[in-house]
């Protein structure tokens, strides 16, 4: 199995494993580049945790895709 069939595979468990609706390739896409330029303009160990923090702000009703954008433009202001 491919990295990518792996991880398609271990998103859709872990989706249905939390009662979640599965992922679009463009929410991992997503997510996947904002860890990246955390990981890169801040600290490696701000990627999983600045994942973790927009999880638990559309949890609780932020906006996906507008909370991702407020976070990269926090990246980008430094």
């Amino acid at each position: 199995m491919s990295g990518n069939d792996e991880l398609a595979s271990w998103i859709a468990r872990a989706c249905e494993e939390l009662g979640l609706a599965p992922m679009t390739v463009a929410e991992q896409g997503a997510i996947l580049d904002l860890a990246r330029d955390v990981a890169h303009n801040v600290a490696r160990p701000g990627a999983p945790l600045t994942a973790f923090l927009l999880g638990v702000a559309v949890g609780r009703g932020a906006d996906p895709e507008a909370t991702r954008a407020r976070l990269v433009a926090l990246v980008n202001e430094r």
